[in-house]
């Protein structure tokens, strides 16, 4: 990734746990940070972990991407730094993004989980920040790791010091339940046994969420506000779906992903190959054309109808993010984007497919006569 990027690499055994470690080192405690309304609720607790409040952005509609042109001045003025979503790999404008941020003076952290691969305005995703944070379990699937790519080469051991004081010990059980994960999960979905895949990534703490959005818990985030910035009393919606985020990698950890990242340019070919059919159906914003996504973001009329209509034939959709951050959260823990109307929208019609399977899915969203959502201002609720 050095390589591809051009910039030093330092690897997190999580996306999220890297996340942590750029907030913590480019912005103050109580500072503000700009970011998108349509993310893993994760991403907004790691934020309030790092001690910083959350300040919502209005998006684009079309692809969920932040909308620097619509956020007032007065929110610009008072913030700490921005960061960025690429959500399912669409890009933000980060050449727009990074000219407000030297403006200001403050730091732009990007967020690639989603956007290996992906390019704007000529450059890669994650060579516009002071920082970028990748993760290892997206496109390369490795179900772990992930690694902090920073403009500045000489904050790596800065950087690194502070990671593994935040590193877990490794732990043989921790090893061996990694190592024969893929193998169990791919049996019990090949006997198609799909309500015992589900209770065995549960069982790992790869799947705990009883709906879209975790469960909030007002009253115990708000104490555990009164120890930031801080993991330890955030841990416990830090953690959802990934326990072992802060966990030291043995080898085989280290040696699957190795092997898995190896096998990226082929991925990504595929990924393009499944992105370019998929936006050439009637669901499909027009603005991603050839990037490799991760997912694409399907429009649709009724979404949840179409998630179902999947679920029916066996292909499970996932990375949905809906309701908004602001509406989830509200106004105790988080300022809310000053237009909320087009994150709301694409929130609720947005299907992110996933390019390896276009063919599977547009046979179904064909079959199931899944309709297009007309955008908003074009008789879309």
């Amino acid at each position: 990734m050095r390589r591809r990027l051009g910039r030093e690499c330092l690897y997190v055994p999580s996306c999220r746990l890297g996340l942590y470690v750029a907030l913590r080192h480019w912005c103050p405690p109580g500072g503000r940070v700009l970011m998108s309304p349509v993310n893993d609720d994760v991403i907004m607790f790691v934020v309030l972990a790092a001690g910083l409040r959350p300040v919502q952005a209005p998006l684009n509609a079309s692809d969920g991407s932040i909308d620097p042109a619509a956020v007032p001045e007065s929110h610009w003025r008072g913030l700490s730094a921005v960061l960025t979503t690429n959500l399912y790999g669409n890009p933000d404008p980060a050449p727009e993004l990074r000219a407000r941020c030297d403006a200001l003076g403050i730091p732009l952290i990007e967020d690639a989980a989603h956007a290996i691969g992906s390019a704007v305005a000529g450059r890669a995703v994650g060579t516009f920040g002071d920082a970028a944070v990748f993760s290892l379990s997206k496109h390369v699937g490795a179900k772990t790791g992930g690694f902090v790519a920073v403009a500045d080469p000489a904050l790596v051991p800065e950087l690194a010091a502070a990671r593994d004081a935040l590193l877990a010990p490794a732990r043989l059980t921790a090893e061996l339940a990694y190592a024969v994960r893929p193998y169990a999960e791919a049996g019990v979905r090949g006997l198609r046994l799909v309500r015992a895949a589900r209770g065995l990534l549960r069982a790992v703490g790869a799947e705990e969420r009883p709906g879209i959005r975790m469960e909030l818990r007002p009253g115990e985030l708000k104490e555990a506000l009164a120890d930031a910035p801080g993991l330890g009393a955030f841990d416990s919606w830090v953690r959802v779906d990934m326990h072992r985020y802060r966990l030291t990698p043995g080898r085989a950890r280290l040696r699957r992903t190795e092997r898995l990242l190896s096998g990226l340019d082929p991925l990504l070919a595929a990924h393009r190959a499944g992105t370019a059919r998929l936006l050439a159906t009637r669901w499909a914003a027009p603005s991603s054309q050839g990037r490799p996504l991760f997912r694409v973001p399907l429009l649709v009329a009724d979404r949840d109808a179409a998630v179902a209509a999947l679920a029916r034939r066996r292909i499970t959709t996932g990375y949905l993010y809906d309701p908004p951050l602001d509406v989830y959260a509200g106004d105790v823990f988080t300022d809310a984007s000053p237009r909320p109307a087009p994150a709301a929208w694409f929130a609720r019609h947005a299907l992110p497919a996933d390019p390896l399977r276009a063919r599977h899915v547009i046979s179904v969203l064909d079959e199931s006569g899944a309709q297009p959502a007309l955008p908003p201002g074009h008789g879309g609720d």
